[in-house]
């Protein structure tokens, strides 16, 4: 009877171990990723990749000469902190975008499209409404301490040697680079 105790008490024991194994309550795994860039400020997450929907243009609005409504953008800096020069001034504390990417022919202001629409592309203006040259420095801000937000618009509009523009689906993509002084 004692054997039969003991066998009994060891089963239940080994059939509870079992059943808390196997019950999965939830599990998962999370990736940290990133990169540590030489400069004086961070670009804020989420503001290095970005997509901005230009939304749905009129083909007739473009071949009469309009243009897209603008879409603000933003590139997001945190964190700026600044070394000193001998005087104490603020060094590197200066920053230029430059953006480059496939553009139109003879047109180095007009990011160029794919997709099924054709004879248009996208220009890029920035905070003072001068246009962006693609793979030209912009003019330099001058940065505070902390967050910094450097604003631009993009629209699209009519390549100026096309004579009507092909609806349909497009992109354009360009990359960004900072430089500071």
């Amino acid at each position: 009877m004692k054997i039969s105790k003991i066998a009994s008490a060891v089963v239940l024991t080994m059939g509870v171990a079992s059943f808390a194994a196997q019950a999965d309550q939830g599990s998962g795994k999370i990736k940290f990723w990133g990169s540590i860039i030489d400069a004086p400020c961070s670009i804020k997450n989420g503001y290095g990749d970005q997509s901005i929907e230009l939304g749905q243009i009129s083909n007739t609005h473009l071949d009469n000469g309009g243009i897209s409504t603008p879409r603000p953008f933003s590139i997001e800096l945190e964190n700026c902190s600044f070394a000193k020069d001998s005087n104490g001034d603020p060094m590197y504390n200066t920053v230029t975008v430059t953006f480059n990417g496939g553009n139109v022919p003879n047109d180095m202001t007009m990011l160029a499209i794919t997709g099924q629409a054709a004879g248009a592309g996208v220009r890029i203006e920035d905070y003072s409404g001068t246009m962006v040259t693609l793979d030209k420095p912009t003019a330099g801000r001058i940065l505070g301490i902390g967050n910094n937000s450097l604003s631009f618009s993009a629209y699209l509009e009519k390549i100026a040697s096309v004579t009507n523009v092909t609806p349909g689906e497009f992109e354009a993509v360009t990359n960004f680079t900072l430089a500071y002084q």
